[in-house]
């Protein structure tokens, strides 16, 4: 089993920066994938970035240029760094990633249970 935890939201104003954090931990064989989605009420849940095994990375149009997902390997460490924040960031963002958990296994994916980041104008 793979656990996710997160760490960084809260409440800020527009123009300010947030550091989100999520460790995996657990039966971890490989990572393939990590990210951040985001979701607000009445609404489907979106991507938001994504940096595979590879270091490979991609992002919304909407954040594009403001955010920054990283990853620290050694850790199973997911990081996305949001600048200029905007009140239409404001969401539950979940983190995400996609794993197997031994060799041969499949590849699925786990998800954290969300943290609320908040943007007041």
């Amino acid at each position: 089993q793979v656990r996710l935890v997160e760490s960084g939201g809260g409440l800020v104003q527009a123009g300010e920066s947030l550091r989100l954090s999520c460790a995996a931990s657990g039966s971890i064989f490989s990572i393939n994938a990590m990210g951040w989605y985001r979701q607000t009420p009445g609404k489907q849940r979106e991507l938001v970035a994504a940096v595979t095994s590879g270091g490979s990375t991609s992002y919304a149009d909407s954040v594009k240029g403001r955010f920054i997902i990283s990853r620290d390997t050694a850790k199973n460490t997911v990081y996305l760094q949001g600048n200029s924040l905007k009140p239409e960031d404001t969401a539950v963002y979940y983190c995400n990633v996609v794993a197997r958990t031994k060799w041969g296994s499949p590849i699925l994916t786990y998800w954290g249970q969300g943290t609320q980041v908040a943007v007041s104008s």
